[in-house]
């Protein structure tokens, strides 16, 4: 009997089709940063929340002034609502809780990573989302053969440098695809 092998998808988005409804996935864009037989995890990189960076610090009263830059905090997925992730360019620097996903990002869930963005002395480009998007063993591969995402290789581009509301279509665009022309229809016979 012949096992079909994994093909991960870290380090590629999951970009919605058209016809998947969930309200915590619909329209959405993943970057998922862990995949292997045990399930996935990702974060939904064009949902944000109405918050953002200064009232996060303000919370956690990690900062008395406004930060130079102010970017929104995103709805990293349905998973650990409480829990905060930093998506950000791996570079020298090195927090607590940072895990280096591959050469070019990392991901940290400690405080200090915050404390450093707050005196301007984090990453150059980060992502801030609350919750992640996880999905248990065989569940992701399940859902691609009921043709509810695509999938593509991550651009970070896409993630740190297009604006929120253009990131779906952006990735859409590395595949060569309109999501608009898409069908909401499954291809199966």
């Amino acid at each position: 009997m012949k096992t079909a092998t994994l093909t991960s998808l870290s380090d590629h988005f999951l970009l919605a089709m058209p016809g998947l409804n969930d309200p915590h996935f619909g329209h959405s864009l993943t970057y998922v940063f862990e995949h292997n037989e045990h399930g996935a995890m990702g974060l939904i990189i064009n949902r944000p929340l109405h918050m953002h960076l200064d009232e996060i610090l303000t919370h956690m009263e990690l900062s008395p002034e406004k930060p130079r830059r102010n970017p929104p905090v995103y709805i990293g997925g349905p998973v650990k609502t409480d829990r905060g992730f930093v998506l950000h360019r791996t570079s020298d620097s090195q927090w607590q809780s940072s895990y280096e996903l591959n050469e070019h990002l990392s991901l940290t869930t400690s405080v200090d990573v915050l404390e450093a963005i707050a005196q301007d002395e984090g990453p150059r480009d980060y992502l801030i989302a609350l919750g992640y998007a996880g999905w248990g063993e065989g569940q992701l591969e399940e859902e691609m053969a009921n043709n509810f995402w695509l999938s593509c290789k991550a651009d970070y581009k896409v993630i740190f440098n297009t604006p929120i509301e253009q990131r779906l279509d952006s990735a859409a665009q590395l595949l060569g695809i309109n999501l608009s022309l898409l069908t909401t229809q499954a291809g199966h016979g």
